[in-house]
Parts: C-alpha cells; sequence; structure tokens
C-alpha cells in the first residue's frame, strides 16, 4: 500500500522538477541505487515495469526504502493496464507511470488516491487524461512529439496543464533549460542520470553526484524556486 498521500507526491514532483527513471533486475543494485539518488537531494524515484520477475525486485525494493530510506517516494512505470498497477501499488507503489493512457488504469488509480501519469503524445490525448483526473500528464517520448515546442504549443490555449516530459530529455543545462523555459512542471530522466556504465561499475557516488547536479540546475533554472 502507498505510504505518502497523492497529494504529498503530486506536490513533491513539482517542487523538485525531477523523476529519475530506472529499471535493474538486481536487487542489490537497485537499492544502491535509490541510496544514491536520495543522497543526491531527491526523493522521488521511478522503477520501471520491464524484465521478468520486475515486481518481485520492486517489492524488496520497496521494503527497502522504507527501512533504509523511509523519505523515499518509490513509484512504477511503464504500466499499460489496472492489474499490474494493483499488483505494484500491492507492493507499495506511490505513483504510477505509462507510456499510454489508459482508462481502466486512470479509475483504479483514482480509486486509491495514487497519482497516475500516462504517456501522451497530443492535445487531445492530454485532454482526455486531465478529464480521467490526471494531475500532470507525462509527455513521451518527449523529443519524438515535438519537444519543447510541442509544450509551449500545448501551454498555450490550456496553461492549467502540468507536463513532464520524459524521453529525450538530457542531464545537461541546455536541455534543462530548454525543457523548463517551455514550461514543464517536471521532467523525467532515465540512462541519461543514471548511467549504465556508472551501474555496470557500481560507481553509486557518481550517481549522487549526477543527480544533485541536475536538481541544482533546475533550481538555478527556476530562479533559486526549489
Amino acid at each position: 500500500m502507498a505510504r505518502f498521500s497523492r497529494l504529498e507526491v503530486l506536490n513533491t514532483i513539482i517542487d523538485i522538477g525531477l523523476v529519475p527513471v530506472f529499471y535493474h533486475a538486481d536487487v542489490e543494485v537497485a537499492r544502491q541505487v535509490a541510496k544514491a539518488i536520495a543522497a543526491g537531494g531527491c526523493r522521488i524515484l521511478e522503477f520501471t515495469n520491464r524484465g521478468d520477475f520486475a515486481p518481485e525486485v520492486f517489492k524488496e525494493l520497496a521494503r527497502f526504502c522504507q527501512r533504509e530510506v523511509p523519505g523515499m517516494i518509490l513509484g512504477v512505470g511503464s504500466i499499460v493496464d489496472a492489474p499490474t498497477a494493483a499488483l505494484y501499488v500491492a507492493y507499495g507503489a506511490n505513483f504510477v507511470v505509462g507510456p499510454i493512457l489508459n482508462e481502466s488504469v486512470a479509475r483504479f488509480c483514482n480509486r486509491r488516491k495514487i497519482p497516475y501519469m500516462p504517456g501522451c503524445g497530443s492535445a487531445s490525448e492530454i485532454s482526455a487524461a486531465e478529464e480521467l483526473g490526471v494531475e500532470i500528464v507525462k509527455v513521451f517520448p518527449g523529443d519524438s512529439v515535438g519537444g519543447p515546442e510541442f509544450v509551449k504549443s500545448i501551454l498555450g490555449p490550456c496553461p492549467w496543464t502540468r507536463i513532464m516530459p520524459t524521453g529525450g530529455v538530457e542531464a545537461s543545462q541546455a536541455s534543462l533549460a530548454a525543457w523548463f523555459k517551455a514550461g514543464v512542471a517536471a521532467v523525467g530522466i532515465g540512462s541519461n542520470l543514471i548511467r549504465k556504465e556508472l551501474l555496470a561499475a557500481g560507481d553509486y557516488p557518481a550517481i549522487t553526484a549526477r543527480t544533485a547536479e541536475v536538481l541544482g540546475l533546475i533550481r538555478e533554472i527556476r530562479g533559486g524556486k526549489s
């Protein structure tokens, strides 16, 4: 069951501005990544539903975070159906992210007061998601649907929309500035933040440093707003 309220999760994502995204089949690697991200100042982490026995890895990671990283808000990504969402929520997911918009997932999450961030690639999809109660819309794949210019185009007629691009967001000043100046509420970053070579080398201090650097850049771009 989720440990954090829907409002706390949504406000934390907006306040921090960053959702790190990763998957690894090794439970110990997942634990170390969670610790590294938290040490870098980020208390949000999305574990993607990929690979065999991914729910079992997530369950152990959730138990670890509850014991060792109690402030960590752990969520699940790559969810495309309600039964899978329900499984992860039972294992402790505090938010659900998907590559697509699925009405049954939205209804399940609303019923359980769990934030749902579906992937959308058009104004109509974004509107449909908001009608289903979505507060933060994941634009996916961010670079392929039009990048920052797409965000500007959506926010023109729909300034109430909160957008989180994932896919194509770089852990660099130039990329982050382009997205945040376009008006995004937060960004999701996967392998550009938690790099495969760092995981392979077990260089978790480097992941901590990269996380802290990205958070610092986001604060700077926002004009000092945390």
